[in-house]
């Protein structure tokens, strides 16, 4: 299969997949875990059987996808990631998390003819937003089919392994690895020190804590590490943030440094045009915007990119001739970009709450972008210290402490207990006790999970979508509208949803899915806007009252209109340039916004309990905002 000689994790490995056993792996990043999901994706292909291939973002679809095509024909690749659905029956089937648990629930048929499931970051079950997920698809994961589970370093993988066992009637079985095959070297800069002594950097946190002054000139410092890296030739770089904006000012900060020679720079050229051209985004102010710096090889990328611009990053920097890229975590996670060295511009980020230190785990699943295997010796690894953020103890705690294990974050959604009630009526409590969650929790927490999940059933009977201990039509409506099953159950219910036009139905849609970031400031409202943006309110209050009663967590989606007139305006066939004077969101957040409208619309198209005439409103709805860039089949088709 390949021309290398594999190392032994993967040996061992592929003799369990031989021995047909599942397999849950634990390996360092950049360690060649792609090479066993490969293996067992050829496996299936010799018993004329289907993979499956699921991942926590969207790009890292995307980018299995087209490695995919590559290696085994696009005729036997698919992908679907609910804005997308092309070649959806193949054998090869490329999808997110999500979109694998709801086919579980939804159309479990649809696996007959698959023999391998590979979860990529299966430690995103310890997410708390989406973890539940993760633990879901393994729960209810068919036994007639194989999981690969790969990871970077788990503690507990003794104890996950042991609760998949416990709930699943053939062989799992584990391998780990813990060497790394390209070593990592660490340097840290702290005031005017940049180097690898922890002695150095002690003394330096000491003396830098009490002489750093609110004003003191962190572009010098920023200035100070580039050239240390341009010096030593450690590039490609990639330089890690935990903000968006920073990515772009960082990148303008290096504006100086001459990292391509004039041949590469002419190559840089070419390429970058030929994608232009090829995404059409010619005209994209964006696009210029990043222009004078891919011609001096350097770029930024961030989720409030445009999704074409950051596929053309993406490309440039796997060309190697983007010598420096300023980036957010997500550049980490699975994509395969690796570099010389990595930055890290901070060692605290922003956990759902508030901030903290980074973990361990995260630590290393970013500075395991550094070293390219076969191309480098060592990779090297340079964190920034300010000691006003951050302690000396707690810099030793993220690189040599051990790595946190993995906790059930198990919530179930409504739409899942729907599923569960329609399939096993009061007998879906009993389901608590396979999960992950009940298998780490003492008697305290199991008996608060079941409560909570009581209490959502409570809500689900109160709300009208169970009466005498049966789904009602509403109920089997919302079952299918995950993550949205409350707001989107009483639009049904009410027959809102039937009464709106198009453009209406893409704005209320779009209100359902918008989460405000921290510092959006909501728009003054259309008249015309008014009435929709009252109703939506009020329903939302009616939810959320008896949510709050029951004290459920999180809480139902209030509903924000901040792109009320910008998808107006986009379905009434506005250019996206015409969009910037409707609202200051990030073009990449509009996008996404819209993309999900998109995966609303076929969820509500698909669904067998509305009119044929809503069906056909909503293939018009489509039709007004599936286009351009916005159209997420057409970024992929274009390769």
């Amino acid at each position: 299969m390949h021309t290398f000689e594999y190392d032994d994790f993967q040996k061992r490995s592929m003799d369990c997949i031989d021995q047909n056993h599942s397999l849950v792996i634990s390996a360092p990043t950049g360690a060649g875990k792609t090479v066993i999901a490969e293996y067992a994706i050829e496996q299936s292909m010799k018993e004329s059987l289907g993979a499956i291939y699921t991942s926590p973002i969207k790009a890292l679809s995307n980018q299995k996808y087209r490695d995919f095509c590559k290696s085994y024909g696009s005729s036997n690749v698919g992908i679907v990631t609910g804005d997308i659905s092309l070649n959806p029956s193949a054998p090869i089937l490329v999808m997110t998390t999500e979109i694998f648990r709801n086919a579980l629930f939804d159309n479990h048929a649809r696996f007959n003819s698959q023999k391998w499931a590979i979860f990529d970051e299966i430690h995103y079950i310890d997410d708390i937003e989406r973890g539940t997920v993760w633990e879901e698809s393994l729960m209810f994961f068919p036994e007639h089919m194989r999981m690969l589970c790969l990871s970077a370093t788990i503690p507990n993988l003794d104890e996950f392994v042991q609760w998949l066992k416990s709930i699943h009637s053939h062989s799992i079985d584990r391998v780990v690895e813990t060497h790394r095959p390209v070593p990592l070297s660490t340097y840290f800069q702290c005031g005017p020190y940049i180097g690898p002594s922890w002695k150095k950097l002690k003394k330096a946190h000491h003396e830098f804590f009490h002489r750093l002054q609110k004003n003191n000139n962190k572009e010098l410092q920023t200035r100070n590490i580039l050239d240390k890296v341009v010096k030593d030739n450690h590039l490609p770089l990639i330089y890690f943030v935990f903000a968006r904006k920073l990515t772009e000012a960082l990148a303008q900060q290096c504006y100086h440094l001459k990292l391509v020679n004039s041949s590469e720079k002419e190559a840089l050229k070419n390429l970058f045009f030929d994608l232009v051209e090829k995404y059409e985004v010619s005209n994209e102010p964006s696009v210029k915007k990043l222009e004078p710096f891919v011609l001096n090889g350097i770029a930024y990328h961030h989720a409030g990119m445009l999704p074409s611009l950051k596929e053309i990053v993406e490309q440039l920097f796997a060309s190697r001739l983007i010598k420096m890229i300023f980036t957010t975590e997500t550049f980490a996670l699975g994509i395969n970009m690796p570099a010389k060295a990595v930055v890290f511009d901070d060692l605290r980020k922003f956990y759902g709450i508030g901030f903290d230190d980074l973990r361990t785990r995260d630590y290393y699943q970013i500075a395991g972008r550094a070293g390219r295997r076969g191309l480098d010796k060592e990779g090297h690894v340079y964190a920034r210290v300010n000691p006003r953020r951050i302690r000396y103890a707690s810099i030793q705690k993220i690189i040599n402490g051990n790595y946190e294990p993995i906790k059930s974050q198990f919530n179930s959604s409504y739409a899942t207990l729907l599923h569960l009630y329609d399939k096993f009526g009061e007998k879906l409590y009993d389901i608590y006790v396979s999960s992950f969650h009940c298998y780490q929790s003492n008697k305290k927490r199991q008996k608060n999970a079941q409560r909570d999940l009581r209490n959502k059933v409570a809500i689900l009977e109160k709300l009208g979508h169970i009466e005498k201990k049966r789904l009602t039509v509403k109920g089997k409506f919302s079952s299918q509208m995950y993550g949205y099953e409350l707001m989107l159950g009483e639009l049904f219910s009410k027959n809102i949803l039937e009464d709106l036009d198009e453009v209406s139905l893409n704005m209320i849609l779009s209100a359902l899915i918008y989460e405000p970031r921290k510092r959006d400031i909501s728009p003054p409202l259309k008249a015309s806007f008014k009435e929709s943006h009252k109703l939506i309110r009020k329903l939302n209050r009616y939810v959320l009252r008896e949510e709050q009663r029951k004290e459920i967590s999180p809480l139902t989606r209030q509903g924000y209109f901040h792109l009320a007139e910008a998808i107006e305006a986009w379905s009434n066939g506005s250019t996206f340039l015409d969009l910037e004077t409707k609202t200051p969101i990030e073009e990449g957040e509009v996008v996404r916004n819209f993309r999900m409208v998109i995966q609303l619309l076929r969820l509500l198209k698909n669904s067998p309990y509305v009119s044929p005439q809503f069906v056909k409103k909503c293939q018009k709805s489509l039709k007004l905002i599936n286009r351009g860039e916005v159209n997420a089949e057409r970024q992929l088709r274009t390769q």
